[in-house]
């Protein structure tokens, strides 16, 4: 009998840990030239997670290209085709940066453009820490909602790729590294 309770404590014990443990959403993002695997922080993000699943979700990514890579930086993708024609986003989203988080090494943020909340579906990949380009004071940053947990070595080789200008955009790989596809899987 008492062996028996044991086990049921332990197994109530075990559900009501994994009941009440909230795990970060993952996604799987395939190329051509291997996998990474990014960990999102919602509770951080918000709403930058939710606007991203949400092209990931609807296969957005499928087909779209790392199209700037700078060694010693940071690679972008997630809005171009290979013929380097940008693809129709959403409406752009509330910037995020000042939640906490850091663009460092193995990070994932927004892009956007000089105005702050201009974000819609391009990210990047911090290939090294880029603190610079947090939040500071009143100025907006580069929203961080995510980091790479798997793949890291895979992002500084693309990050070191050769690259040249196609299409009027210059640091583009001369060789194209196609992001396959994007998709949720099971947290760990």
């Amino acid at each position: 009998m008492l062996k028996s309770l044991t086990s049921l404590a332990l197994c109530l014990a075990l559900f009501a840990g994994n009941a009440f443990a909230e795990s970060n959403p993952k996604v799987l993002m395939k190329t051509n030239k291997g996998d990474i695997t990014l960990e999102l922080f919602p509770e951080q993000a918000p709403e930058t997670v939710k606007n991203f699943l949400e092209y990931v979700d609807s296969d957005f990514y499928d087909g779209t290209i790392f199209h700037r890579t700078i060694a010693a930086f940071m690679i972008q993708g997630g809005g171009f085709t290979e013929d380097m024609n940008q693809k129709d986003v959403h409406d752009p989203i509330k910037n995020e940066s000042g939640n906490g988080l850091s663009n460092k090494q193995g990070t994932i943020a927004m892009a956007r453009t000089n105005y702050p909340h201009s974000a819609t579906s391009q990210f990047f990949i911090n290939a090294v820490n880029n603190r610079n380009l947090d939040a500071r004071g009143n100025r907006f940053g580069y929203a961080v909602f995510g980091q790479v947990t798997d793949g890291m070595d895979l992002v500084i080789q693309i990050s070191r790729t050769p690259t040249g200008s196609k299409a009027g955009h210059r640091d583009v790989p001369k060789s194209p590294i196609i992001i396959e596809s994007i998709e949720r899987i099971e947290a760990e």
